[in-house]
């Protein structure tokens, strides 16, 4: 796995306000690396959720705190009578397999208790 174009692809994921390709991903690093082989590398392998946890457990490692929690969730209400705009467009729903129109919802729940405590593993 080339770890330094996945670091690149997650960091396009991240600071994107919009649609994702391979393309777009090109054309911001100006032809730097290519969209073929952006494509290469997305479909070269499938994750499983324990690998993934392997590739982000020492960053959440880094970061994880005794004085509080921070909970990110993502929700894809499907709307697939609507017109696509600017909040319904399309979204892979990857509990059925395959892109759907809706609108993609992100909850971030902060808490933070005093004496609260993280248990760790």
């Amino acid at each position: 796995m080339d770890k330094q174009l996945l670091e690149t692809y997650t960091d396009y994921l991240i600071s994107s306000f919009s649609y994702t390709t391979a393309t777009g991903l090109s054309m911001l690093v100006e032809g730097e690396i290519s969209h073929d082989k952006v494509t290469r590398f997305l479909s070269s392998e499938d994750f499983t959720s324990s690998e993934l946890w392997e590739l982000t457990k020492p960053i959440v490692k880094e970061i994880t705190s005794k004085e509080g929690v921070i909970i990110i969730d993502d929700s894809l209400e499907e709307k697939p009578s609507t017109d696509e705009n600017e909040i319904v467009n399309w979204h892979y729903d990857h509990s059925k397999g395959r892109s759907v129109k809706g609108i993609n919802i992100i909850t971030v729940l902060a808490y933070r208790q005093a004496g609260y405590t993280i248990v760790e593993e």
